[in-house]
């Protein structure tokens, strides 16, 4: 059994310099003696580092073809991969790489920490021996994560439905619109009703990500600029709006206008709610039927994570415009309902 952990950047890859205090990052190539309890899992660990490891607030789709591809290179010598990324954007890197990586038949396990490694009370250990331990899990000789998940303190999600719900507890993320896939306590109790089934073909590697998008998160007496000045960005193709409740906006004649001026310029427009949890539902209520008509797409239940990087994957594989709408509106790895 051979895990390969990626280290990209982030405190749990952190140690501090007891002489100065200052936070730096430590040698991977020295993990296990870092970390000895590791020894005790029945695998073989190898550890490979970013150049220049990179604050998470720095990642970019350059980064994420970086992952995408360090795990192309390595899928048919190792049995699964643990990905160690800063927390404040890794719902975004996690779900980008779901949608990425097509055909999927290995663990992806991203993981990461609010203390460093070294310090007395870190979350870091537990956060990687435990994802190490999950990459590892097989039942019946096939991995029992298929998928791309995000592990956090005692629980592993699908990663393209998580997001990060706090900057100081452990609890730092949450999955308020799917339920965990393993919860980590005496024993590692897993949800199989819960994970990826299908039978799955070749991995197929998509590099490809469209940054032309953007997000606007509605808000009252929101001035008609804002919503045209961020739909008149040159090379703009697609947008993330954030509307109320369950995908309400205001039905002035202002943001209709708006709207199907984008949609005569080929700007595609995907509505996600702002709650933390709950689902659009285009059509609900009068302030969300103008929408529906006007052709946005509806999000249902996705992340606004999810739904941006959905758009730069689907934008970056040039599915038509005809098209768009109904592969939007699809669960392609678990996303969406």
């Amino acid at each position: 059994m051979n895990i390969l952990i990626i280290y990209t950047g982030g405190t749990i890859g952190m140690v501090k310099d007891y002489k100065s205090g200052a936070l730096k990052a430590f040698d991977f190539s020295e993990l296990l003696k870092r970390i000895p309890e590791l020894k005790q899992l029945d695998c073989k660990i190898d550890a490979i580092s970013f150049e220049t490891p990179i604050d998470s607030s720095n990642m970019n789709s350059g980064h994420w073809e970086k992952i995408a591809s360090l795990i192309e290179e390595n899928y048919q010598t190792h049995d699964g991969f643990v990905v160690l990324h800063g927390s404040d954007t890794m719902s975004y890197t996690s779900s980008a790489l779901s949608f990425m990586l097509e055909n999927l038949s290995k663990p992806v396990i991203f993981t990461g920490s609010q203390l460093p490694i070294g310090d007395l009370r870190t979350d870091a250990k537990e956060n990687l021996i435990t994802a190490v331990q999950i990459a590892a899990l097989q039942e019946r000789g096939k991995p029992v994560i298929q998928e791309v998940g995000l592990y956090f303190e005692y629980k592993l999600y699908r990663a393209n439905r998580t997001t990060k719900i706090n900057a100081e507890h452990f609890q730092a993320f949450a999955s308020l619109n799917y339920p965990p896939l393993i919860e980590s306590g005496v024993h590692l109790k897993v949800f199989g009703n819960h994970l990826v089934k299908d039978e799955r073909k070749k991995l197929k590697v998509h590099k490809r990500m469209d940054a032309n998008v953007a997000i606007l998160k509605l808000f009252p007496n929101m001035s008609p600029n804002v919503l045209e000045s961020v739909l008149k960005i040159p090379g703009l193709k697609g947008l993330v709006l954030e509307t109320y409740g369950s995908g309400n906006a205001p039905t002035e004649k202002w943001l209709i206008s708006c709207l199907q001026r984008a949609f005569e310029n080929g700007i595609h427009i995907v509505n996600v709610t702002q709650c933390s949890g709950g689902s659009v539902v285009m059509g609900r209520y009068e302030t969300s039927k103008h929408l529906e008509e006007a052709g946005v797409i509806n999000g249902k239940d996705i992340t606004t994570e999810a739904a941006i990087t959905k758009l730069m994957y689907l934008l970056g594989d040039n599915i038509s415009s005809n098209l768009f709408k109904t592969v939007f509106e699809t669960s392609l790895r678990g996303e969406m309902q």
